[in-house]
């Protein structure tokens, strides 16, 4: 699937100028008004996406998408405090950081793909970080999943400096304990905030996550096409079986799991269904069930907080205007056609 878009072309072409470019509201040569000077350059270009998003994960809620997502997350993971700061590039996606790095591990293969796809924007605009790019890429790709938040997308990452060490990242098959603690020390996070992490399982399939080998394209939910709240309620559900074979690493009792064909069944992951069960998270996890709002605002403010993680905000642009996004349809009552008096 093509990635390319004059969009990212117009991105790259910033060459992280916002360092030096004024901040507050300005009105750009082409009559748009920015949050920023530096990302007038992008308006025109991002636009036009908005109508033709062929180049843009083809307009779909798919596995590029969720796959882009992760790529994001362990981007930003990987950072030890209790070892001081460290400014390093995930372990996972070293073709970002190195072409030649033969760094590839088993959390690697769910997203070589995208990885591959991206790394050739960094070879042809080496002025433009691989933070900068993953993180851009991440909040177009959420804007095909609605009703998903609009993420925030800051502009002017530097570099890293080396790989970050391996085992850095939670797997499914992590106890409780372990994934909270690595996030605590990597990122900060409590275990509120990790729970609105793994909302982004609303739109995950297997197929990126190779738990089991003999199945492909199984969804965490069955809506694995729609950002919403369904994954918190289907990971309370009791499981039964599983999608494929048995015993897998990682793995729990899904509550779908007999299927045949694409997108039949249901894979459900060991992380998931003890976070659910976990006495400090129980309560949040149930609360997002048909909260679909609270939901949302708690995963957009968790991928911010994460998308900043090693970095100083003040060094940064905030240039979300500039990535696609097609808001949801309105919710309002004012905005219904209504026609029964009683309702």
């Amino acid at each position: 699937m093509v990635f390319v878009s004059w969009c990212f072309v117009a991105f790259l072409s910033i060459a992280l100028a916002a360092h030096a470019a004024t901040t507050g509201r300005v009105k750009c040569p082409h009559g748009n008004v920015a949050s920023h000077s530096a990302c007038c350059v992008l308006l025109p270009a991002c636009a036009a996406q908005l109508a033709d998003q062929k180049n843009f994960f083809s307009h779909q809620c798919g596995e590029d998408t969720h796959e882009t997502l992760r790529l994001s997350f362990r981007r930003s993971i990987p950072r030890q405090r209790t070892r001081g700061s460290q400014l390093a590039e995930v372990p996972t996606v070293p073709c970002l950081f190195s072409p030649t790095s033969s760094r590839i591990s088993r959390q690697t293969s769910g997203f070589l793909n995208r990885v591959e796809l991206l790394t050739p924007f960094l070879r042809n605009h080496t002025q433009v970080s691989a933070g900068d790019l993953i993180q851009f890429a991440a909040a177009v790709a959420l804007g095909n999943c609605p009703p998903a938040p609009k993420l925030e997308f800051m502009a002017g990452r530097p570099n890293p400096t080396a790989p970050a060490s391996d085992g850095l990242i939670p797997e499914s098959q992590d106890s409780v304990d372990k994934t909270f603690a690595r996030m605590k020390d990597g990122v900060n996070f409590s275990p509120d905030e990790v729970v609105a992490l793994l909302a982004s399982h609303s739109i995950a399939r297997s197929l990126a996550d190779h738990v089991d080998p003999s199945i492909e394209a199984v969804p965490f939910d069955s809506t694995p096409f729609t950002f919403d709240t369904q994954i918190f309620v289907e990971v309370l559900l009791k499981g039964t079986g599983f999608p494929g074979t048995p015993n897998n690493t990682g793995e729990a009792l899904s509550p779908l799991p007999p299927g045949s064909g694409v997108n039949v069944g249901e894979m459900r992951l060991q992380c998931d269904f003890l976070i659910a069960r976990d006495p400090r998270t129980a309560c949040t996890w149930q609360g997002f069930v048909t909260e679909q709002e609270r939901m949302s605002n708690a995963f957009r403010d968790a991928m911010a907080k994460l998308a900043v993680i090693g970095q100083n905000p003040s060094q940064l642009v905030n240039c979300s205007q500039v990535s696609p996004f097609l808001p949801p349809a309105s919710r309002r009552r004012m905005d219904l056609e209504l026609r029964c008096c009683g309702s």
